[in-house]
């Protein structure tokens, strides 16, 4: 997991695990160029959790799981687009394809959240995210793979360019919110 490559946009930290979920767990921490250290990246944001159990829940379908987090600020027409929960789980797909994570017994949710300030918030305006909540089980033990895929995904939610071949971006435009 520590081995795994990721662009020099990302900053990738290990973070303490959730201890509740599995006798044993890992998890990292991701944000786009943060504007200041120790706080969630305005472009993007992301947790990534390993979880191991050595009985190997039946729901898991094997010893390892991943959980993981994803989620990035939009223009509120781009969060309106029917069709951005789709893309959003298909960037994660692709992703972990791409760089050849074995994996089964994928799930998730992709969320658009689109906000109204009012009152004391009503400068901000209007505003979009979008977040992806997803897990999956390895099917193999090149772990960097999926943290790899993972860290794409968060990239291409902030609106940077993809590595990924036939990828199309949402916008380079970001929301700007307080």
């Amino acid at each position: 997991m520590r081995q795994a490559k990721s662009r020099p946009e990302l900053v990738i930290n290990e973070i303490s695990a959730p201890s509740q979920l599995a006798p044993y767990s890992v998890a990292l921490s991701a944000d786009v160029r943060p504007s200041r250290h120790g706080s969630d990246s305005e472009l993007g944001t992301g947790r990534f959790i390993l979880l191991y159990d050595p009985e190997a829940p039946e729901a898991w379908g094997g010893c390892f799981r991943v959980v993981c987090f994803a989620q990035a600020p939009l223009e509120t027409d781009i969060g309106l687009d029917p069709f951005l929960a789709d893309v959003t789980w298909s960037w994660l797909v692709d992703a972990l394809d791409h760089r050849g994570a074995q994996y089964t017994a994928a799930s998730g949710t992709a969320t658009k959240i689109i906000s109204t300030g009012f009152g004391e918030l009503a400068t901000q305006g209007d505003g979009s995210q979008i977040e992806l909540r997803a897990s999956w089980t390895p099917r193999d033990h090149n772990v960097s793979a999926h943290v790899e895929g993972w860290a794409e995904l968060l990239c291409m939610l902030a609106g940077l360019p993809p590595t990924v071949e036939g990828v199309s971006l949402l916008s380079q435009r970001r929301a700007n919110r307080a």
